[in-house]
C-alpha cells in the first residue's frame, strides 16, 4: 500500500503535457423554430382575445401542414403593462401580450416555408431558428477520439524533437470543457416580421473536443 502511495504521488513527474483537439461537422436534420404573436392594446381582455385568436390560427396553420400537435409546445406567455414617461411621468398605455411556440420540425428543408405559413397566419415575431442533428451523440465522440489523437501525435513529435522516449500509457488524461456543438443559429432579437421570410440555409453543425494529456518521459 505504501509503495501504491508513492507511485500516485509521483506518478506523474517528468512528464510532458499537450493539448489535443478535434473538430468533426455533421448535417443538421432537425429544425427547432420559436415562433409567435405579440398583441397590444388599451384593454386587457380585446388583446388577450386578439392574441389567443392569433395563436389558434397558427397551431392550426401549422397543422395542416403536417405538424403534429405533440411538436408545438407553448414556451413563453408574458401579460405586461406598457408606460410612456412624459415630462419625467409614467403613464399608462396598455398592455402587451406575448405567446411564443417553440415548434420541431423533423427536417431542415420546410422551415422558409413554415415561417411562412406562420406569418400569414399571424405571427408577427420569430426569436430564433435552430437547427440539430440526431447524430450529434456520435459527433461528439468522434471529436473527443480525434481530440486524443491529436494529442498523441504532438507528444510524439514532441519526444522526437527532445531525443526522449514516451510511457506507452500516458499517466493523465483530461477533457477540457467545450461548448460541444456550435449551433446553425438565426437570430432575429424579438423584431417583428413583415411579409414572407428569406430562404433558411441550415449548413453545418460543428463538434469540438480537446484533451489534455500527460505523458512520462524518459
Amino acid at each position: 500500500m505504501a509503495a501504491m502511495a508513492q507511485y500516485k504521488e509521483h506518478s506523474c513527474d517528468f512528464t510532458l503535457e499537450v493539448l489535443g483537439e478535434g473538430v468533426v461537422t455533421a448535417v443538421p436534420d432537425r429544425t427547432l423554430i420559436t415562433l409567435g404573436t405579440v398583441s397590444e392594446g388599451v384593454e386587457l381582455e380585446s388583446v388577450q382575445s386578439d392574441n389567443a385568436t392569433k395563436v389558434a390560427a397558427i397551431i392550426k396553420a401549422l397543422e395542416q401542414l403536417g405538424i403534429p400537435r405533440e411538436s408545438i409546445k407553448t414556451t413563453q406567455f408574458l401579460i405586461e403593462p406598457q408606460y410612456d414617461y412624459i415630462d419625467g411621468k409614467q403613464e399608462f398605455r396598455g398592455y402587451r401580450v406575448t405567446h411564443l411556440l417553440q415548434v420541431t420540425l423533423d427536417n431542415v428543408t420546410e422551415a422558409g416555408h413554415l415561417i411562412d405559413t406562420a406569418v400569414a397566419n399571424g405571427a408577427n415575431i420569430v426569436t430564433s431558428i435552430e437547427f440539430e442533428s440526431s447524430e450529434a451523440a456520435k459527433a461528439r465522440q468522434e471529436a473527443l477520439i480525434a481530440a486524443v489523437r491529436d494529442a498523441e501525435a504532438k507528444a510524439t513529435a514532441i519526444a522526437r524533437a527532445l531525443g526522449v522516449s514516451l510511457s506507452a500509457v500516458p499517466c493523465k488524461v483530461e477533457e477540457v470543457a467545450q461548448p460541444g456543438a456550435e449551433p446553425v443559429f438565426f437570430k432575429a432579437a424579438a423584431m417583428p416580421l413583415e411579409g414572407a421570410t428569406s430562404p433558411i440555409e441550415p449548413g453545418q453543425l460543428t463538434f469540438r473536443a480537446a484533451v489534455r494529456i500527460w505523458y512520462m518521459y524518459g
